[in-house]
């Protein structure tokens, strides 16, 4: 059990500092513009999703604080 928060909470740090390097990501969505009988016309959007730089510190704070909770546990 006390080793599964301390993963838990690796995992949480590791993500905070992945948030805080990348803040977001980009993705191609293809949406139909116009359809005409058999004839379909799309277009490929960019779209460009942002990742506030305040969840990562949080979830870095948060893994810290279960690590640390962990190891008092286990004295």
């Amino acid at each position: 059990m006390k080793s599964a928060i301390t993963i838990v909470g690796l995992i949480l740090v590791i993500l905070g500092i992945v948030t805080l390097g990348y803040q977001g990501f980009t993705y191609t969505k293809q949406e139909k513009v116009a359809e005409v009988g058999n004839i379909q016309i799309t277009a490929d959007t960019e779209k460009h999703v942002r990742i506030p730089p305040i969840l990562g510190g949080t979830s870095i704070v948060v893994g810290v604080v279960l690590i640390a909770v962990a190891r008092m546990r286990m004295k």
